[in-house]
C-alpha cells in the first residue's frame, strides 16, 4: 500500500530538487527520485565545485539534470512539484513564484509523514523538536523503542540519512521516530499534518539570522509539530517549552512526571531528555523496567556534550565534545553540566560564525565557569567582550594549546556557542569531523 502511494506521488513526475547539499540527505532524496523514473532537475546556490561529492554520486542518471550556482525562475515552472531542502529562505522568490504557479511545494520529512497517514497501515509518526536537546531526545526515544523490540526508523534532520528511502521500509505497525528543525516544519505547514506524537524539548533564541528577528515565526514553524494534531495525537512538551506554547496556544500538553534516571548522560538538560523519551515510550505501551532499562544504556549522541574519554596519557585529560552547540545557551548548559558532575572548571574550546544573538549570559558564566578560553577565530568570536590570550585559526591549533596548558586531571570542553559556516567549515558535521580527527593524536587511554 505505502508503494502503491508513492509511486502515485512520484512516478514519471516532473520535479525540481532545490537545495542538494552535502549532508546526503539531498543525495538520497533524488536517488529515490530518479528509481522512480522521476524527470529532475537539481538546482543549488552552491557550483558544481562545492558540491562535487553530491554531484558525483548522481552522475550515472541520465534523467537528472543539474543547474548549479545559481537559481533560474523557469526551473521552478511546468514541474509537478518543487522539493524544497530544510534552510531554503521562507521568503525565497523562487518557491513564491512555484505557489503563484500553483505547483506543490513539499518538504521530504513532512511528505514522507503524509504519504505514512494516507496509507493507514498503524505507523506511528513520532516528531521532536526543539531549540536545544531535540537531536539527544529523538535518538534517545528510539533507542528505547528498539530496545524494547519495537521496529524503529530514524528520519527527519539525521545526518545522512535521506526521508523518501523510508518509504521503501515502512510497514504495518512500525514506528518513524523524526528530528524535525523549524525550517523542516515549515513542511507540516504547508501539508497541514502533524506526528501523531509531537514532542517539544525547548524553545530558546536560535537562528534569529534566518528569521530576521521574528521570534514569533520561528515559534510558529516549531509549532506545525502539534497545531495540526488530531483528537487522539499527544503532545509532549519539557516545563519550559510548555509555558512558552501556553503563552500562545490553549492547546493540551502532557507533561513529563518529574524523575531522577540512571543514565551515562550528564547535565540537567539530559533528565529532561530522559524525562519526555521516557513519557514518549509509555505512550507506545511500553513497561516501566524496560523503559529505564534502555535509556540506562544510551550514550552520549555525536556532538552533543559527548565525553569521548581520557586523552595526554599520565594527564588524565577528559575531552567532551558538543560541536552541536551552535547558541551560548547551549554552551551555558555545557559548562554547568561539567562545573556540576566533575566540580571541575573545564578549558573551553569556543568561536565561530555569528548568530547575531545576545552574549552577556555566555560571557558572566564562562568568567565563572570555565578555567581559560581557547578561541577559534570567526565573526562570532569577536563579538565576545572576554579576554583572548589564546585565539587561532584551526581547531588543530585550539586542541594544540588546550593540551599544552591542561593539568592533570583537566577537563577540555569543546562547545563552540557559534554557527560553523564560515571559511573554515561546510557545516556542524565537518566541524565536528575536523575536531575528532585532530584529537586523535593525543594519545586515547583505553
Amino acid at each position: 500500500m505505502v508503494k502503491e502511494l508513492y509511486e502515485e506521488y512520484f512516478y514519471g513526475k516532473k520535479v525540481t530538487v532545490m537545495g542538494l547539499g552535502l549532508l546526503g540527505r539531498g543525495v538520497g532524496d533524488t536517488l529515490f527520485l530518479a528509481e522512480n523514473k522521476a524527470e529532475i532537475i537539481v538546482t543549488d546556490a552552491k557550483s558544481e565545485e562545492e558540491l562535487t561529492t553530491s554531484v558525483q554520486a548522481l552522475k550515472g542518471y541520465k534523467d537528472i539534470m543539474f543547474h548549479l550556482g545559481a537559481h533560474s525562475v523557469t526551473d521552478f515552472e511546468k514541474r509537478d512539484f518543487i522539493l524544497k531542502a530544510a534552510g531554503v529562505p521562507y521568503d525565497s522568490p523562487y518557491i513564491e513564484h512555484a505557489h503563484e504557479l500553483d505547483i506543490p511545494v513539499y518538504m521530504s520529512a513532512a511528505l514522507v509523514s503524509l504519504i505514512t497517514m494516507k496509507a493507514d497501515l498503524g505507523i506511528t509518526i513520532i516528531g521532536v523538536t526543539g531549540t536545544r536537546g531535540k537531536s539527544t531526545t529523538t535518538q534517545l526515544i528510539a533507542h528505547v523503542l528498539a530496545s524494547c523490540g519495537l521496529r524503529v526508523f530514524l528520519g527527519g534532520n539525521i545526518r545522512g540519512t535521506a526521508n523518501l528511502p523510508l518509504l521503501k521500509a515502512l510497514d504495518e505497525g512500525d514506528y518513524l521516530v523524526l528530528e524535525l528543525d523549524s525550517w523542516q516544519l515549515q513542511g507540516f505547514g504547508d501539508l497541514k499534518i502533524s506526528p501523531n506524537i509531537a514532542v517539544f524539548t525547548s524553545f530558546l533564541d536560535d537562528h534569529m539570522n534566518y528569521y530576521h528577528n521574528d521570534k514569533e515565526r520561528y515559534f510558529n514553524d516549531k509549532a506545525h509539530i502539534y497545531r495540526h494534531q488530531k483528537d487522539h495525537d499527544v503532545l509532549i512538551a519539557s516545563e519550559q517549552a510548555k509555558r512558552e506554547i501556553m503563552q500562545r496556544d490553549q492547546v493540551n500538553v502532557l507533561l513529563p512526571e518529574q524523575s531522577q534516571f540512571e543514565t551515562k548522560l550528564i547535565g540537567a538538560q539530559n533528565q529532561v531528555a530522559c524525562g519526555l523519551a521516557y513519557e514518549v515510550a509509555l505512550q507506545c505501551g511500553l513497561l516501566d523496567d524496560d523503559i529505564k532499562n534502555a535509556i540506562a544504556t544510551f550514550p552520549a549522541v555525536e556532538g552533543r556534550l559527548q565525553d569521548l574519554g581520557l586523552f595526554g596519557g599520565s594527564k588524565s585529560i577528559r575531552v567532551f565534545n558538543d560541536n552541536n552547540a551552535t547558541t551560548g545557551d547551549a554552551t551555558i548548559v555545557a559548562i554547568d553540566a561539567i562545573n556540576e558532575t566533575f566540580n571541575r572548571r573545564p578549558l573551553l574550546i569556543i568561536g565561530g560564525a555569528d548568530k547575531g544573538l545576545p552574549l552577556a549570559s555566555l560571557e558572566q558564566t564562562i568568567l565563572v565557569g570555565a578555567k581559560e578560553c581557547i578561541f577559534l577565530d570567526g565573526t562570532g568570536t569577536s563579538r565576545l567582550s572576554l579576554p583572548k590570550q589564546y585565539v587561532f585559526e584551526t581547531l588543530k591549533e585550539c586542541l594544540e594549546k588546550a593540551f599544552e596548558i591542561a593539568e592533570q586531571d583537566d577537563i577540555i570542553l569543546f562547545s563552540p556557542a557559534f554557527a560553523s559556516f564560515s571559511k573554515y567549515f561546510n557545516n556542524e558535521y565537518e566541524r565536528n569531523d575536523v575536531f575528532v580527527e585532530a584529537l586523535k593524536k593525543y594519545s586515547p587511554q583505553p
